[in-house]
């Protein structure tokens, strides 16, 4: 099979609290070919996160989709009801979460979790047990047999995130969404974890959104970017592109920030300036605009469109030259 595994277009969201709407996502638009792994990268609170939890419909009851779909193998999410939607979310994708510590119940051993998972496969107990085994060896675990009846507490925090790997691979979904899953690793068990994905994305002939704000993990595995700023996507394109041909200000800043890229000894690191902006208002120019250091008096005062800055590669900014996208 060919194609756009997920295809999101025009995707808005808010969050209505009581000090009023928090506008957290808008008109995103970004797709997951298949096979392909796609990083989504950006400061905290870029919206990287919701958007996940929007695509598996996990959001908090105070969420409310404004506009857009999320089309799935041809299917718009948003529009399933819940029990189909509930038959997809573990079997055709599946999420891991970031904190390896908590995305387990600490209360069941790790054999039983994952025989839950399996629930709607008409098998035994024996066989349930078998493919547990069989998937906690793909990742890497020794011994995998007896390890499942051991208890999350009793797991390192590197072991748990490969449990948790394993756990959402169960069912061989046609999407993965890892969510900052490196994010509480040091920098062996994380070279590790990359490496296990690329390993997993050729065995299970899936698809891989790779959510994270480490600049060096999306380059090592992704095959194309998606750039996220207070919940506009501002840039995307292929990896190479992004990272060696940054046309938006916003990427150029993050790239900038990467402490692999300083080459002499200093005591301060670089930093964006400015404040990442109120998104209970949100401004009519350009959203970044405030904390670029190339913005003309246009940006203050128009929003810019998409720009197509190459094959596949587009910008929202005033500055890049280009068709419009």
């Amino acid at each position: 099979m060919t194609g756009d595994v997920l295809d999101i277009r025009g995707l808005s969201l808010r969050f209505d609290t009581q000090q009023g709407a928090v506008h957290a996502l808008r008109k995103i638009d970004m797709t997951v070919p298949r096979g392909e792994i796609v990083g989504v990268v950006g400061e905290s609170g870029s919206g990287k996160s919701t958007l996940a939890l929007a695509i598996m419909r996990l959001l908090p009851g105070n969420a409310v989709v404004v506009s857009g779909t999320i089309a799935f193998c041809g299917s718009d999410l948003l529009k399933l009801p819940e029990d189909e939607m509930r038959a997809i979310r573990g079997t055709r994708i599946s999420m891991v979460f970031q904190d390896p510590m908590t995305s387990l119940n600490p209360v069941r051993g790790i054999g039983r979790l994952m025989a839950d998972i399996q629930y709607r496969d008409a098998v035994g107990a024996a066989e349930k047990r078998a493919k547990a085994a069989e998937a906690l060896r793909r990742v890497g675990i020794p011994d995998a047999d007896s390890q499942l009846d051991r208890y999350p507490f009793q797991f390192s925090g590197g072991m748990r995130q490969r449990i948790a790997i394993a756990m959402s691979l169960l069912q061989k979904p046609e999407l993965l969404i890892a969510d900052e899953i490196t994010t509480a690793l040091d920098v062996t068990l994380e070279a590790q974890i990359l490496h296990l994905l690329r390993e997993l994305r050729k065995n299970i002939n899936g698809s891989i959104l790779f959510i994270s704000h480490n600049l060096g993990a999306i380059a090592e595995i992704c095959d194309r970017v998606v750039v996220l700023y207070a919940g506009e996507v501002v840039e995307s394109g292929p990896v190479g592109e992004i990272f060696n041909r940054p046309r938006h200000p916003y990427t150029k800043a993050l790239i900038a920030c990467d402490p692999a890229r300083i080459e002499t000894v200093t005591r301060e690191l670089p930093v964006i300036p400015g404040d990442v902006p109120n998104l209970h208002r949100i401004p009519e120019a350009c959203i970044f605009a405030p904390r670029c250091a190339v913005a003309i008096g246009r940006c203050h005062i128009e929003r810019p469109a998409d720009v197509m800055a190459g094959p596949s590669h587009r910008a929202r900014c005033h500055l890049v030259g280009g068709a419009p996208a």
